[in-house]
């Protein structure tokens, strides 16, 4: 039974493996640790791999394009119809996986070289640490408003803010003591939030299309 075409379900330790032939007919299921995928697919010969596009994907993607197979990433939101109902494991992600791979209207993600991926990350963690940021300045004005103690807002107005909580008397020590510590973890994030810019902004400005955007643009009258 010759196959040709794998259906690949990701995870951090075990993967799925649903292969099928011409026919769309099951060829093999298999499950594979993380050590034994580059060994499998080193093995085969050159099929189509099909897989859920999301992070790990795109990493995977490059490898096995490495070892000679054409793969192919499909958004999840694609993928979900084809699960069978009350059958939501790797197995059936898998075969679900192929299934909708062979529809003619199906449209696949390009995989993410790495330097996307790269970009990406600083994206993730910038984001992250703006909401992290960001909670924990709402938390102090909340509790110092307990106490009668506001500034307007902006995270420049903080400083101001400590500066109201260290200058009331009747300010309880234990709160002061508590705000005063979560204060010092504001510059720190606000700090590597604006290194992160030049990394992000450069790339997106090399690409062609920016560049014409930003020389062609023109204020509106």
């Amino acid at each position: 039974m010759s196959i040709t075409m794998i259906g690949l379900d990701t995870a951090k330790s075990v993967f799925q493996v649903h292969a099928v032939d011409e026919a769309g007919k099951v060829a093999a299921r298999r499950k594979l640790r993380r050590s034994e995928l580059i060994p499998f697919f080193e093995k085969q010969e050159a099929r189509t791999v099909v897989m859920e596009a999301c992070g790990v994907a795109h990493h995977w993607a490059r490898v096995l394009t490495g070892l000679g197979h054409d793969v192919k990433l499909i958004a999840p939101e694609a993928v979900r119809p084809f699960v069978k109902k009350g059958k939501k494991n790797d197995a059936a992600d898998a075969a679900a996986i192929c299934e909708a791979a062979v529809r003619p209207d199906m449209k696949f993600v390009p995989a993410k070289s790495l330097e996307q991926q790269g970009i990406l990350a600083l994206h993730s963690v910038r984001s992250l640490l703006v909401k992290q940021q960001t909670m924990l300045a709402n938390a102090m004005r909340g509790l110092t408003a307990e106490f009668g103690l506001t500034v307007p807002k902006g995270m420049g107005r903080l400083d101001e803010l400590m500066g109201l909580v260290d200058a009331t008397e009747a300010f309880p020590p234990r709160a002061r003591q508590a705000i005063r510590e979560g204060s010092y973890w504001v510059p720190g994030w606000w700090r590597v939030r604006h290194a992160t810019r030049p990394a992000i902004r450069a790339p997106s400005r090399a690409l062609p299309r920016r560049r014409a955007l930003c020389t062609n643009w023109k204020k509106p009258r």
